[in-house]
């Protein structure tokens, strides 16, 4: 999970000569044992720590993009001048070093303390938000660390909402990432930025007065609101459903009981051939059970991502012992089995089901807010009703690349969107404009896909999908909307720019569009 090494590279403490700062990749070395990347930033040579505050991944194999640098990893973005993180899943600044110059040369000298953050003059004066998860946390997290002085109410019924979800289903429960790993800040940091936790469900909103009713009989009222409810795993309506050895994952209480369960377990079914579900099925059989997958589909993931990545990723959890039922349903769960729609009855210790979630709209639905599969939002994220904001898995908002109205559930993506909010209170006029972003593990292979593709007319790969060294571009009439890649991350950093910058030459360099026959 993490990529701290032994720094490599050139001793940057001694003379360099500015010329070696070409082109958009950082220039890597280390200053005193620890890693460092050196760029120009303008007219200016800047130094700043090379390890991304997210997993730890090598900013040095990173993009630069005028003044800021991308993580080849999961695309967090930090300013090369103050070491500020820009863009989720950075949320730590990484450290900034002063440089010396003489003439054509430079050198890295001391670690500075980080930069020190305005205070907001402006916003609200008061904040609260409905829901703990990636949006409603790093809305928070930006409002605090951008110096917002009023109170922020953060109510959510569940005392770890603010988690690395992504882990949940990858190496938290594959038993290779420690729980400490998980929060995204430890509990005493809350308290440290005046944050109040309420640990309650809101049930009611009175959009007009922005008052929220919460199930203890209590109200919260605030001069601004986020909704931020996120999504709730579907249940399928099935004989069994409810059974105890039956989970979804969405939260890390979700987690912790599956991992329970499979601690003393032989074989589990998976329910559901999604990202998630594939990805809890990798994680089980990592512990050793014995893995089953039923799901209607005749390929996985192939609305998504096409047959042949589809059939790829079949292979690989085959390789690894993984058996598919695919093109048959569940009909019923009984202890110890899951009946399926040919008749087979499969054993089962454990069964998770992965068949997707829906958003939860009940709050936004009883205040009278516009829905519409999601709480509809401008391009700024701003409700039907003043004052009123919404952020996440919850949020249909508008495409700024096709005009479409798009719901996203993405990790990355939620948490930009609270950030998105948090600039707006304070002032700024920011239209959400993130280039959507994901990433999924299956055992030794990592998929990573950015831009939204609901349809598209044409796949065109550049590389080997079998041999996980590719980039998958998904178009509709001749334009790009998607690309997905197994490694080339830089190739990806280079297609996230140029996807939001409309910029189809490049788009077509890093995948040609091969001429049909």
């Amino acid at each position: 999970m993490s990529g701290n090494e032994p720094p490599k590279g050139p001793d940057l403490g001694q003379w360099t000569e500015v010329s070696r700062l070409e082109g958009a990749t950082p220039f890597a070395g280390q200053v005193s044992g620890e890693a460092v990347i050196a760029c120009r930033a303008g007219n200016d040579v800047v130094a700043v720590g090379a390890s991304c505050t997210h997993y730890g991944g090598p900013l040095g194999e990173g993009l630069i993009v005028g003044n800021t640098v991308r993580c080849p990893w999961h695309h967090a973005c930090f300013d090369l001048r103050t070491g500020e993180p820009i863009a989720a899943p950075a949320l730590f600044p990484i450290a900034r070093y002063r440089v010396e110059r003489d003439g054509g040369r430079f050198r890295v000298a001391e670690k500075l303390p980080d930069a020190p953050m305005p205070k907001a003059s402006g916003g609200p004066r008061s904040v609260a938000i409905v829901g703990g998860g990636a949006a409603g946390f790093a809305a928070a997290e930006m409002l605090r660390r951008h110096g917002y002085g009023g109170s922020i109410t953060l109510v959510d019924p569940d005392p770890d909402a603010s988690s690395d979800r992504p882990n949940l289903s990858k190496d938290y429960l594959a038993g290779s990432a420690p729980e400490e790993w998980i929060p995204l800040r430890p509990p005493d940091w809350f308290a440290e930025q005046r944050i109040e936790r309420v640990r309650d469900r809101a049930i009611s909103l009175d959009a007009g007065k922005k008052r929220l009713g919460l199930e203890n009989g209590k109200d919260v009222e605030a001069e601004a609101i986020i909704l931020s409810t996120g999504a709730v795993p579907i249940r399928l309506p099935i004989p069994g459903a409810d059974l105890p050895h039956v989970f979804t994952l969405r939260t890390l209480a979700d987690s912790r009981k599956i991992i329970a369960a499979a601690s003393g377990a032989k074989r589990a079914v998976v329910i559901g051939a999604s990202f998630i579900g594939l990805e809890a099925a990798a994680s089980l059989r990592t512990r050793g059970l014995e893995v089953h997958v039923v799901a209607p589909e005749e390929v996985p993931m192939e609305r998504v991502l096409g047959r042949e990545v589809g059939l790829h990723v079949r292979s690989v959890h085959e390789a690894h012992g993984v058996v598919f039922h695919l093109g048959r349903t569940p009909q019923a769960i009984e202890a110890g089995m899951v009946r399926i729609s040919d008749g087979t009855a499969l054993p089962a210790d454990v069964a998770v089901m992965g068949v997707g979630v829906r958003p939860d709209l009940a709050l936004a639905e009883r205040a009278g807010l516009r829905v519409d599969k999601g709480i509809v939002v401008d391009r700024n994220l701003r409700t039907s009703a003043p004052g009123i904001w919404a952020a996440g898995d919850n949020a249909r908002f508008p495409d700024p690349r096709t005009g479409e109205s798009i719901r996203i559930e993405h990790w990355v993506v939620a948490e930009r969107m609270g950030q998105c909010v948090a600039r707006n209170l304070l002032g700024e006029n920011a239209a959400f404009d993130a280039v959507p972003f994901f990433w999924s593990n299956h055992f030794e292979v990592s998929i990573s896909y950015l831009g939204h593709a609901a349809s598209f007319d044409r796949i065109d790969v550049s590389g080997s999908i079998e041999k996980d060294d590719c980039a998958i571009a998904y178009r509709k009439g001749g334009k790009t909307l998607a690309l997905a890649t197994i490694g080339r991350n830089f190739e990806r950093l280079e297609g996230e720019v140029a996807i939001a910058n409309g910029d189809e030459a490049v788009l077509q360099r890093i995948v040609p569009q091969r001429r049909d026959s």
